[in-house]
């Protein structure tokens, strides 16, 4: 009956009626060939990189449970995850570490040994597969038994800034000298763009570039990234305070300020982390530099996607692909993402 309503009602409306419109933007939108034609942003595979976990040992990898579809990879399998990467176009991978608690201590100190787990990595992927852009986060959170970015001061409770900054210039010089093509400092810290790019000169790496993560915001989506590299659980709680050190995720102007300053220390990219709850300040960092810009989806918006897709409550695919087109439409060049194997694969598909 509500059917054969509807039917008539179709049938019998007034179609004469005519809105006098000079614009109707609706006019594009009618084909397929017409909203292609005036599409203003595209993503494509080359803006895409793939963060990666690597483990020690020869043994099979280690599926990361808040994270579905990421393991951690011993070197040979990373080797061969890089192979697949590249032969899927994506040209860059970031290195992330995950030690046996017995290397972790106070200073972190095995972030300088030349033998460490990630400079291993390094050397072997340049080794076995050149043409991939290898970038190492320089931070001494996998290295340290309280899980944070540096050297800490319990009885001040906070970071000690400039011992810290002098580690991470060090650790820069070992992954150039193991051949990776950026060092990516994560930990917030005030000046170490320019101690790194120092060091870095001092010892004959100009070529080395730096992927400053200079927008890092004190982010509750940071949860599953801290159970891939155990820093949650070397500080035994999920909650790390890092508040002391990472941006007020209220603030925009600070932000912008910590972006300007890595740019004058010599930055060659600078990061917005994480991406999705953070478009405005993308924007905003776009509209401020001509220096390239990357933004971090980083593993709590892609443990919530997963979660809701696999409840039935979203379509994983297209809301995969409509929040990084989201980033990209505010104006990141580079993503990095845990989704970029898996949108490289629905390309070859199609």
């Amino acid at each position: 009956m509500i059917r054969g309503l509807v039917m008539v009602l179709c049938m019998t409306a007034d179609f004469d009626f005519r809105l006098d419109l000079t614009h109707r933007p609706r006019r594009l939108r009618r084909t397929v060939a017409l909203r292609a034609m005036a599409n203003e942003t595209d993503l494509h595979v080359h803006n895409l990189i793939q963060p990666l976990f690597v483990i020690d040992g020869d043994g099979a990898s280690e599926a990361i449970e808040s994270m579905p579809g990421i393991s951690r990879l011993t070197i040979p399998l990373l080797v061969q995850e890089c192979r697949e990467l590249a032969d899927l176009g994506i040209p860059a991978v970031a290195l992330f570490p995950k030690l046996d608690n017995s290397l972790k201590t106070d200073n972190g100190r095995e972030a300088l040994n030349p033998e460490t787990l990630v400079l291993r990595a390094i050397r072997t992927i340049k080794n076995e597969v050149p043409e991939m852009v290898v970038i190492t986060d320089l931070a001494l959170d996998p290295y340290t038994v309280h899980g944070h970015d540096g050297l800490f001061d319990v009885q001040a409770g906070d970071l000690i800034n400039d011992a810290t900054v002098e580690i991470l210039a060090e650790m820069a010089v070992l992954a150039a000298e193991a051949g990776a093509d950026f060092v990516a400092p994560s930990d917030m810290m005030d000046g170490r763009v320019g101690a790194i790019r120092e060091a870095l000169d001092k010892n004959h790496f100009e070529k080395t570039s730096i992927m400053a993560y200079s927008a890092k915001f004190a982010s509750a989506f940071y949860g599953p990234f801290r159970d891939a590299v155990g820093s949650a659980s070397s500080a035994g709680t999920h909650l790390l305070d890092k508040r002391s050190y990472q941006l007020n995720p209220g603030n925009r102007r600070e932000a912008l300020v910590e972006v300007a300053l890595d740019e004058g220390e010599g930055a060659d990219v600078l990061m917005v982390k994480p991406a999705g709850p953070y478009l405005d300040i993308i924007r905003e960092v776009r509209d401020a530099t001509e220096l390239p810009l990357a933004a971090y989806q980083v593993s709590g918006e892609y443990a919530q996607i997963q979660a809701a897709a696999q409840n039935g409550w979203l379509d994983l695919e297209r809301c995969r692909d409509e929040s990084l087109l989201a980033i990209r439409r505010a104006g990141a060049n580079m993503i990095l993402t845990y989704f970029a194997r898996a949108y490289a694969e629905s390309l070859r598909r199609t």
